[in-house]
């Protein structure tokens, strides 16, 4: 039995906490909020110790496992004094606001020895597995293009002022949009080669991006376009479709899955998923403890998670300077 310390006791840090409790291996044992009043008031909830410090809640013997669930300007100091305290880290994303952040969290659990798996939450997503699923199976053939399209109303009920600041890890991009582009990039199953994008700011008083197109290619051959809008009027919209060498993929979260051959849309049997968050967090959860017990690498590692990251970092250059960038391959 894993003992979970949870860091950020807001909206996403109690979705956890209600998974938890389907999960057999693993038991909520403290938390830990910005103040101790809602930290107190999220443990007598859902259990465990409440904290108002993070230093505290590391230091407490039980906690094997930390979720680390802040804003994304806090995400490296905290994942890296939870990997120093031995603690394996399920750390939300985005893994951090820049490429160095990324890689001082990487030595440090390197150095450590401790696991650490990323919160990309589509990768236990029934649609999104599933067709994982039919394009592994060799099916549809080889992907050659995809398009994945991440728009939603931006000031929601949970949006905060961090959000609103490129400083501190805000932006539709690195809050939303990142969803849009792990779901291409997993689905085309290849790394990004080089990247071409435009960020703007045309809806909001703030300084970060509400909107952004970008296109990738892969090095596999096969090329992808984004779209990443918060819009302020709209209608929301979350759909990837692939285009492989024996027919086409449509992915809407929710409608399911649909394959494209010989003219016809048939749609995938069991593609929609029904209890969202809920069952694909208990599903990330348990493959998480799963890869500590076997000393396995998590499904959604820290060196996907850091290439995801160049990509973005990637493609603000890319819209600063208005010229593609090639991504240096790390050595």
């Amino acid at each position: 039995m894993f003992g979970v310390g949870i860091i950020g006791a807001g909206w996403f840090g109690s979705e956890h906490a209600k998974a938890l409790s389907s999960v057999a291996e693993a038991r909520l044992v403290a938390v830990c909020g910005a103040k101790l009043e809602s930290a107190q008031a999220f443990a007598q909830r859902y259990g465990g110790r409440a904290f108002s410090a993070p230093e505290e809640l590391l230091a407490d013997p039980e906690v094997d496992v930390v979720l680390i669930a802040t804003p994304h300007h806090l995400h490296a100091d905290l994942a890296i004094q939870a990997a120093q305290r031995g603690k394996h880290i399920l750390l939300e994303k985005p893994m951090a606001p820049s490429l160095e952040e990324c890689d001082r969290i990487l030595a440090a659990v390197h150095q450590a020895g401790v696991k650490l798996m990323l919160g990309h939450l589509s990768h236990f997503e029934r649609p999104f597995v599933r067709a994982k699923e039919i394009l592994q199976s060799g099916e549809l053939g080889e992907p050659v293009l995809g398009h994945s399209t991440f728009a939603k109303f931006w000031m929601e009920h949970n949006r905060r002022p961090w959000h609103l600041d490129r400083g501190t890890g805000g932006g539709m991009m690195l809050t939303a949009g990142i969803h849009g582009l792990d779901r291409l990039m997993w689905l085309i199953g290849s790394r990004v080669s080089s990247v071409a994008a435009q960020f703007g700011t045309h809806f909001h008083a703030q300084q970060a991006d509400d909107t952004g197109a970008l296109f990738l290619r892969f090095t596999s051959g096969a090329a992808g376009t984004l779209s990443s809008v918060g819009y302020a009027q709209g209608a929301p919209s979350f759909a990837l479709e692939i285009t492989a060498t024996r027919g086409r993929l449509h992915v809407d979260p929710t409608r399911g899955v649909f394959v494209g051959r010989n003219q016809v849309w048939r749609e995938v049997p069991d593609s929609l998923e029904t209890q969202w968050p809920q069952k694909p967090l208990i599903a990330e959860w348990n493959s998480f403890i799963q890869a500590i017990q076997n000393n396995q690498e998590p499904a959604v590692g820290g060196s996907y998670a850091r290439h995801l990251m160049q990509v973005i970092f990637s493609a603000e250059e890319s819209s600063k300077t208005r010229r593609e960038i090639v991504l240096e391959a790390r050595s």
